[in-house]
């Protein structure tokens, strides 16, 4: 599988992680400071060949992620989900884990940023689906984040996100019955 756009990753374990699953160009942030002469070669990778940006699914990696999306709006993103991101052995978590295969998957499942559309899920829908206020909000996020490969959002993030990605109200109500679904079976 070869991939046009540059992928934005966190480091040069992350680069060997993504060359291992397909062959692609990578720009590395080196950690969640990014430095405006990084930010640089991503404008211009955006401009000439498009940029996927594929950080660690922690609070960093969403950092990471958040400075280049506001620097370089347009970004098309790739989300892996946390269980992916673990290693077998030892701690911490990160794209450098994953295994081929997981990362080809978000890699096929790339979102792209939408900024200019109405807004279609509204803070009331979030409350409803007890996505925030409850105390299954975050676990229910989680889910969310994986059915929909968005990725996790916090309580605040999520609206934006959802919106960004123009998740229709179709597929929101159709993953959110899912994890209620789940629930009720795990009663």
């Amino acid at each position: 599988m070869k991939i046009k756009e540059i992928i934005v990753v966190e480091g040069r374990d992350d680069t060997a992680a993504i060359k291992r699953a397909v062959a692609a160009d990578t720009i590395e942030t080196n950690g969640s400071a990014v430095g405006e002469s990084v930010l640089e070669q991503i404008r211009l990778a955006k401009e000439t060949r498009g940029v996927i940006i594929f950080t660690d699914p922690d609070f960093p990696g969403e950092k990471i992620r958040h400075t280049v999306s506001q620097a370089v709006p347009g970004c098309k993103h790739a989300f892996i989900p946390k269980e992916s991101a673990k290693p077998k052995h030892g701690r911490g978590i990160g794209v450098e884990h994953a295994s081929p295969e997981a990362i080809r998957a978000a890699l096929s499942a790339v979102q792209e940023e939408m900024t200019d559309a109405p807004l279609v899920i509204t803070g009331e829908d979030l409350l409803d689906a007890g996505l925030i206020g409850h105390p299954l909000a975050k676990a229910r996020r989680e889910k969310l984040g994986a059915l929909l490969r968005i990725g996790y959002a916090n309580g605040k993030q999520l609206q934006k996100r959802l919106h960004m990605f123009q998740i229709s109200r179709e597929a929101f109500g159709r993953a959110i019955n899912e994890i209620l679904q789940e629930e009720a079976r795990h009663d």
